[in-house]
């Protein structure tokens, strides 16, 4: 298990104060090294996703950040249909 830094952590108190508990909880999983679609189902990965996406695009102009977001998106697809076909 990983020990989350400050940053991580601060993201995760701020997910929470934003009443996203869902999202913090990912947050923990990915934070922790673990894989969010063990836990909880895929759909509701994907959406969770989606909407704090769109969330981080327009709150920040980095666009380093929106590139990890989206490729960690697109990883996460690629696995979960490799687990259904398998």
């Amino acid at each position: 298990m990983n020990a989350m830094n400050k940053k991580q952590v601060e993201e995760v108190i701020k997910a929470i104060l934003a009443r996203k508990y869902s999202w913090a909880c990912v947050l923990i999983l990915r934070f922790h090294g673990y894989d969010p679609v063990d836990y909880i189902p895929y759909r509701t990965y994907i959406r969770l996703l989606k909407d704090n996406y769109q969330l981080q695009k327009k709150d920040t102009s980095d666009t380093t950040a929106k590139t990890v977001d989206f490729n960690d998106f697109k990883s996460n697809k690629i696995h979960y249909v490799e687990q259904k076909k398998g």
